[in-house]
């Protein structure tokens, strides 16, 4: 009995790693997704609260100017504008779910910037990186469309993923709080999203 009793032992304290290994590997992947709605600060702020969201990256994308600095993109001649890479586990949220609550934190009918921000650098887009985000993209648009709840054109764009060149002050509404919050306040962001959405999700 003893015997039997070491082997199954023996038996638990080899197959336990391998069982651990099959663990790790069921783990679920990690998606992205990348939006355009005006500041990037403000962006990153907005999907940081999404149940789901791992992680946010703002930079620039859209551009045909490699690798631009911050100074450059701010012209509006390098063709890019500022965006957020949101990283996100699928398996808690998914691409639609963060395709809703990005319409409901842009203004969808201005398509030369965002609130207080001008100029081509700060307009709305949502980059694809495959075809089925292509799909749901526009699916989602022409939902918002067909609402009839702007009596002005949606001009948000959907394009493919290009080069992203990351931006030099990452969370920086984490880092600035206070500078952040004036910002936002001062640009009229929230009062215009109040205005255009209410409480109401998008479609």
């Amino acid at each position: 009995m003893k015997r039997l009793i070491s082997t199954i032992l023996l038996l638990c304290a080899v197959l336990a790693p391998a069982a651990n290994a099959q663990d790790t590997g069921n783990k679920p992947t990690t998606e992205i997704a990348t939006f355009a709605a005006g500041c990037y600060w403000c962006v990153e702020s907005d999907f940081d609260k999404v149940r789901g969201v791992l992680s946010t990256e703002s930079g620039f994308m859209g551009g045909s100017f490699p690798n631009p600095t911050y100074q450059q993109v701010s012209t509006g001649r390098t063709g890019h504008t500022e965006v957020v890479r949101v990283t996100y586990d699928p398996s808690i949220t998914n691409y639609e779910a963060l395709l809703a609550h990005y319409w409901v934190n842009v203004d969808p009918v201005d398509g030369g910037g965002q609130f207080c921000d001008r100029g081509s650098q700060y307009r709305p887009a949502i980059f694809t990186y495959n075809d089925e985000q292509k799909r749901l993209a526009e699916a989602s648009k022409q939902k918002l469309v067909d609402s009839k709840r702007f009596d002005r054109p949606v001009v948000v764009e959907i394009l493919p993923d290009s080069a992203f060149t990351p931006a030099p002050d990452q969370d920086f509404y984490k880092t600035n709080s206070i500078r952040y919050k004036y910002y936002r306040a001062g640009c009229g962001r929230d009062a215009r999203l109040s205005q255009a959405w209410g409480d109401k999700p998008a479609y």
